[in-house]
């Protein structure tokens, strides 16, 4: 009876040294060292060379027109007589605008996709809009004040409490230079706000000066008083002419108001010498300016007969 046969087991196969992880990431350095070996260095240089050449070519280029095209349009308005104050303004915007332009087209150049850069410019956008509310606020108001001009440059304002000359308008604040020589620098923002009060938006204004005499006077010799001096200061227009109007029966005096009218920039000067004058001519027509006053009645108590004794009693105005 033949034995039975006897299985021989295959002959093991040595384990590799290296686990399999490391061996595929070997491969795949070895695929991309290939790969690497294979670029063109010398062509690809070239050819990212000439796109930066060419964006930073764009980028200089555009600048330049977009600084003179700006510099243009300002010239452009000023000879259309524009007012210089639009004229900056839209020579800015017409510069950013430019440079926006611009670089665009530079990153276009070198290979950004424009819609993917307009979608980051947007986030931007939104971003920086929500961190500068204020600063919006104010551009938002100085594009309305230069579009709507309340004022310009030299008038004489008073607007969010404060008072003097408009030296710039920007389009986040407007700078005012006050009589004594002071700079106030007003958020634009605060002016749209607040009442505007321009004193030299007209070329002639009137003044209007109250003048007080006496209960015994002659109303008809002063108010002729009064046109003589207002006719006889060369600072007071013909046309309108001066009046003279009643306006009260005060506690001391008959109040008459001189209503003439001057040029705009002579009211200051106009204003000292109507009232010098005035004085002057009151006093020559014997016509008086009386002082507040009040008669006192004083009551002696315990005497004979109750006297009563009368004095006036001058006073300062307050009650």
């Amino acid at each position: 009876m033949a034995a039975p046969p006897v299985e021989v087991p295959p002959p093991a196969v040595p384990p590799s040294a290296v686990p399999p992880p490391v061996e595929e990431a070997l491969g795949l350095l070895a695929r991309v060292r290939q790969q690497v070996e294979q670029i063109d260095w010398l062509g690809l240089a070239g050819e990212w060379g000439l796109r930066l050449a060419a964006a930073l070519l764009i980028f200089a280029i555009g600048l330049w027109l977009s600084r003179k095209l700006s510099k243009a349009l300002e010239r452009a308005l000023l000879r259309a007589h524009v007012d210089p104050i639009l004229g900056s303004f839209l020579r800015n915007i017409t510069y950013f605008g430019g440079v926006i332009v611009v670089t665009v087209s530079a990153l276009t150049q070198i290979g950004i996709p424009p819609a993917s850069l307009l979608a980051v410019l947007g986030a931007a956008g939104l971003a920086i809009a929500l961190a500068l509310r204020d600063s919006l606020s104010n551009f938002a108001s100085g594009v309305m004040l230069i579009l709507l001009r309340p004022f310009k440059a030299g008038d004489y304002v008073q607007i969010a409490g404060q008072e003097g000359e408009i030296e710039h308008v920007r389009v986040f604040q407007t700078r005012l230079r006050t009589i004594d020589n002071r700079i106030i620098v007003l958020p634009n923002s605060q002016i749209t706000t607040a009442p505007i009060i321009n004193f030299t938006a007209l070329p002639r204004r009137r003044l209007d000066l109250t003048v007080g005499v006496g209960y015994d006077d002659d109303l008809a010799e002063a108010r002729a008083a009064l046109l003589a001096v207002a006719a006889a200061n060369p600072r007071v227009l013909k046309d309108p002419a001066a009046d003279v109007l009643l306006t009260s029966l005060a506690e001391s005096s008959v109040n008459l108001m001189l209503r003439a009218w001057v040029g705009t920039g002579d009211v200051i000067g106009a204003r000292s010498e109507l009232l010098e004058g005035i004085h002057a001519e009151l006093r020559r027509r014997g016509l008086s300016i009386p002082y507040p006053q009040r008669d006192l009645h004083v009551y002696h108590h315990g005497t004979a007969g109750g006297g009563v004794s009368k004095g006036e009693l001058v006073d300062d105005g307050d009650p």
